[in-house]
């Protein structure tokens, strides 16, 4: 079995990889990271889209979340714009949230231009996290055009 379909299905853009999900039409950008000054704990973000939601999965080998399908409240901003207050997120599994927004090319445009991603949980700070996300606007413009090429 060749490797050459697989490579076709993906494609790198900094430490950010670009790839045609295998469960449905739609395309995944993701990154992650080790962060040293964290105890090299792991950190993912996973980010999707449609021409109807929005989808961003945040991975934190730091949190201990007890409640899968919890719904906790948190501002999302960036480095330099809020993007939502008080934004849903279910708890996937113990290190897993996910945020599901109605598409809007505002919230696009924002993570576009973004160096961070924060997650200010509504009473409870010790599980607020900044994820790092460089060159998320060329990330987002090859995920882009994945979606629009995808077949």
């Amino acid at each position: 079995m060749s490797s050459r379909p697989a490579l076709a299905q993906q494609s790198k853009v900094g430490d950010w990889t670009i790839e045609k999900r295998t469960q449905d039409t739609h395309c995944n950008a993701s990154r992650g990271y080790k962060d040293k000054e964290d105890e090299n704990r792991d950190y993912v973000i996973v980010i999707t889209y449609s021409d109807k939601a929005i989808v961003i999965v945040m991975i934190y080998d730091g949190w201990e979340w007890d409640k899968v399908g919890e719904i906790l409240r948190a501002d999302v901003a960036t480095d330099d714009a809020d993007i939502m207050k008080k934004a849903k997120w279910e708890v996937m599994d113990k290190t897993t949230v996910r945020g599901i927004f109605e598409f809007d090319q505002a919230i696009m445009d924002r993570l576009s231009k973004a160096r961070r991603l924060t997650l200010d949980f509504e009473d409870d700070d010790e599980d607020s996290i900044e994820m790092q996300i460089p060159r998320a606007g060329e990330a987002l413009a090859a995920l882009k055009f994945c979606e629009e090429n995808r077949k």
